[in-house]
């Protein structure tokens, strides 16, 4: 692999006329003249190890504050080239240059730096040798030029945004990528294989970094916010009210590697609004992060116990912090809060030059009150330790996760929130036959105490169920003080070589795991196995450029044994040499009988009837200024007692460079034969009840982005969500076990007809964003939500549900919000 000439531009060498460049995305500097040319870039994209349809030419520089890119993308057509204006970090498809650096050259780590033709500049953080996290931020310098030759992309990256270890010759990871987006192709230096396992593993390695100073990074960020929207009375008379509120984020280096973030009174008024859901399943629901200051360095404090597509869910759950306050329905009324105030937060991260990586959490929350004075979340603090020490060059690996939660509770929350919460995991991974195949495991345990009611209620929470009258293999006992856990999970991957891949894992987690108060875990109680395994071809097939064939299947119990899921898919998604894509599959589950041990919410286990289902999704080429999607699924019960069908279309608009947007449309009908509908005492018995429900559920979601410069920008979201149920044939368990319908219901007529319900609500946030200055920005939003939900109504339909939605008084808040970088 040829290695560039590194043109080193000390303003102390007097020798050497050579000035740091001008970042103005041209390349007549004196630098660019000298440098050597890094020109052997091979297409990846459709195809691995080809020759690019265009050349592509980077050279590279530095000096003791800053390293030096440019990129000479050449085009024979210019005026063809794919270029959108976005707002920073904006990912559209575009032409793009990607540089990676790998400052600690530990072939697991790595920065991200994207420009675009239009100036459009993004950055990410990649970990685990391939995990990409865009929501690491740096403040550095970049400019773009379109010309008749192509366009260039020119960067100044100040080393004290990176982190290594000075050794008088520093050797760094280096990776350029350029995407062509017209031609679907993407190339790189080197060459990036994507049959080879990892992505930092394959960036070059590149010494000659020489003298370079310790990156001691200092920045402070102090920012204010007015804000003025509603704040309604107690007892739900609107009312509007101004607020004011200042605090600072913080940056230090702490030593070369070692990097501390601090947040005190962080306002994050600027976060788009979670999407409508309304869930009737017995778990909770899963929201993604979306606040920057946890977003940003989260790959370190990864310990995944659950994966699927994608979403992954372990010890630490970010939306802890600060959530909503628990007791808010006991205690709250129209004025209580809904967010619980993060007092501070502070991060601490970095790697050791021995392949230790380094990170640790500690947040406080305040005391949020209800009415009379009384606790609705008690102030709380919250910690997260992760270790992570490389052995082999990065290719094995062990770990350590604790996580422990503290609550200051009081006479109104201790009976029914824990009071101290401890989990703690060890995991370790192993790479062998060329860096192929990976064998991994993990051992995780939780110890959670507090009053005895608390425990109590912990342990009928649906994570546990230890009430349950079938559930032998489990003792309740209503005066313990604490309920301790544990969990293990191996793993067997074929992560690289040749087209196929293949992932298959096995767990068990004991009744009392529970990591609720810092991680995500819907239940406990269940052992299993999973299989996945690919088809990922690396060079064009038949009509498709690129694409996956997945065939998935897997099983699951209760710890006592009782089969609760088991199910399999085959599914597929490709891309067309049009350049449309497209997706779908079909599967089933419990084709051998199984039962749930929660949808009776504390009864008995009740049989779940076989269900098929199969979708297809059709997206329009990303490259046109319309390109349109239609989609949809359907699925039924075997026994022909309940089916689901959705149907959603939409598509992503472009006009011109700098406005893009979408619109998306979804309407689901979904009738459920065995809904649970509550569970009731009467005359000394307990029913666990269940109906027949039919639900609509329709939405529209939309986005709008137009950007004026590459600093200043307006996005636009809204979302209006209905969701209508009607419940017919009230019926009470029976014979939970019992595979005949009739057997495993008896008539429930105690309480009279089954309610029914319609839920709705529309969230818009509008945020117009200026980056003032490198890292300064100014934001001014207006949010909106408007609610209305019936517990009874006399019309289910959708369209019904969005009128009345429009009929109730909206809750509007304007806010101003500025911060100021100051850094060296």
């Amino acid at each position: 692999m040829p290695v560039p000439i590194m043109v080193g531009i000390t303003p102390r060498d007097p020798d050497k006329a050579i000035r740091a460049p001008r970042i103005d995305g041209r390349a007549d500097d004196d630098t660019w003249r000298t440098a050597t040319p890094i020109t052997a870039f091979r297409q990846w994209e459709p195809t691995e190890d080809a020759d690019p349809s265009f050349r592509t030419e980077a050279r590279i520089a530095y000096d003791t504050r800053n390293l030096y890119v440019l990129v000479r993308a050449y085009d024979p057509h210019p005026d063809s080239l794919l270029s959108v204006l976005q707002r920073r970090d904006g990912m559209a498809l575009s032409d793009d240059v990607i540089i990676g650096i790998d400052s600690y050259n530990d072939k697991r780590t790595g920065y991200m730096f994207r420009l675009t033709p239009a100036g459009t500049m993004s950055d990410g953080y990649v970990f685990n040798d391939g995990n990409e996290d865009w929501g690491w931020n740096a403040v550095w310098e970049g400019a773009a030029q379109i010309d008749s030759l192509g366009w260039t992309a020119e960067y100044r990256i100040p080393l004290s945004q990176l982190r290594y270890v000075p050794q008088g010759d520093n050797t760094f990871g280096l990776m350029l990528m350029r995407r062509i987006a017209r031609r679907g192709e993407r190339v790189a230096w080197p060459l990036f294989r994507r049959s080879k396992t990892g992505m930092v593993s394959q960036w070059a390695t590149v010494p000659g970094f020489s003298n370079l100073p310790a990156p001691r990074r200092m920045e402070l960020m102090p920012y204010s916010v007015a804000k003025y929207g509603a704040s309604p009375l107690g007892n739900g008379t609107p009312r509007n009210a101004a607020a004011t509120q200042v605090g600072a984020d913080i940056k230090v280096g702490l030593t070369s590697n070692i990097t501390l973030d601090a947040a005190v009174n962080p306002d994050f008024g600027q976060v788009e609004a979670d999407p409508g859901v309304l869930n009737l399943t017995a778990f909770e629901q899963f929201f993604a992060e979306r606040r920057p200051f946890f977003l940003e360095g989260v790959g370190i404090f990864r310990y995944d116990i659950d994966c699927n597509d994608g979403q992954c869910t372990g010890l630490f759950y970010s939306r802890r912090v600060g959530r909503s306050p628990q007791l808010r329905g006991n205690f709250g009324d129209a004025a209580s809060p809904l967010q619980s105030r993060i007092i501070g937060a502070a991060k601490v991260t970095g790697r050791l030059g021995n392949g230790l990586s380094v990170g640790f959490i500690d947040a406080i929350t305040q005391r949020e009150q209800g009415t009379q004075l009384r606790t609705i979340e008690p102030q709380t603090n919250y910690a997260v330790l992760r270790l992570q020490q490389d052995l082999r060059g990065g290719n094995s690996g062990i770990g350590l996760m604790v996580t422990n939660t503290a609550r200051q509770t009081d006479q109104w929350t201790q009976d029914v929130l824990r009071g101290n919460a401890w989990t703690g995991g060890l995991d370790g991974r192993h790479r062998f036959a060329n860096n192929r195949w990976q064998v991994s495991g993990q051992m995780a345990g939780s110890h959670v105490t507090g009053t005895a009611k608390s425990i109590a209620l912990t342990q009928r929470s649906n994570v546990h169920l230890y009430q349950r009258p079938d559930a032998d293999h489990l003792s309740y006992d209503s005066t313990r003080t604490s309920l301790s856990g544990m969990m293990v999970q191996g793993a067997l991957e074929k992560q690289g070589g040749g087209i196929t891949r293949l992932h298959t894992s096995v767990w068990y987690m004991t009744p009392g795991f529970e990591i609720n108060d810092l991680g995500f875990r819907t239940r406990s109680d269940e052992m299993g196995h999973s299989l996945w395994f690919a088809l990922r071809p690396v060079t064009p097939v038949g009509m498709f450029r690129r694409g996956q064939a997945n065939f998935n299947a897997w099983q699951f119990r209760n710890t006592s044994g009782l089969l609760l899921g088991n199910g399999g898919n085959v599914n597929g998604w490709g891309e067309l040499k049009n350049f449309w894509s497209v997706n779908g599959g079909v599967g089933f589950n419990d084709l051998v009988p199984a039962y749930s041990d929660r949808d009776s919410r504390g009864g008995p286990e009740i049989f779940r009837p076989a269900r098929l289902q199969t979708w297809f999704n059709l997206n329009g080429d990303g490259r046109k200024s319309v390109a349109p999607n239609i989609g949809g699924s359907v699925g039924r019960r075997l026994d022909g007692l309940g089916s689901s069908w959705n149907i959603h279309t939409g598509a992503n608009v472009r006009l011109g460079t700098q406005f893009n947007g979408s619109i998306n449309l979804n309407y689901t009908r979904n009738i459920d034969d065995q809904q649970w509908n509550g569970n009731f005492v009467d005359n000394g018995v307990t029913s666990y009840t269940f109906a027949r429900l039919y639900q609509r559920t329709g939405s529209v979601t939309a986005r709008i982005n137009y950007t004026l410069t590459p600093t200043l920008s307006l996005e636009s979201y809204v979302q209006p969500f209905v969701s209508t149920g009607n419940f017919t044939d009230w019926r009470a368990l029976a014979d939970g076990r019992s595979h005949d319908r009739d057997e495993r219901f008896r008539p429930y007529t105690a309480r009279g007809n089954p309610q029914g319900f319609r839920f709705g609500q529309l969230r818009t946030n509008n945020v117009v964003r200026w980056e003032y200055r490198p890292g300064s920005v100014l934001f001014f939003v207006w949010t909106q939500g408007r609610d209305a939900s019936d517990a009874n109504p006399d019309q289910f339909g959708v369209t019904q549900g969005y009128s009345r939605i429009f009929e109730r008084r909206p809750d509007n808040v304007f806010l101003i919000k500025a911060s100021y970088w100051l850094g060296r």
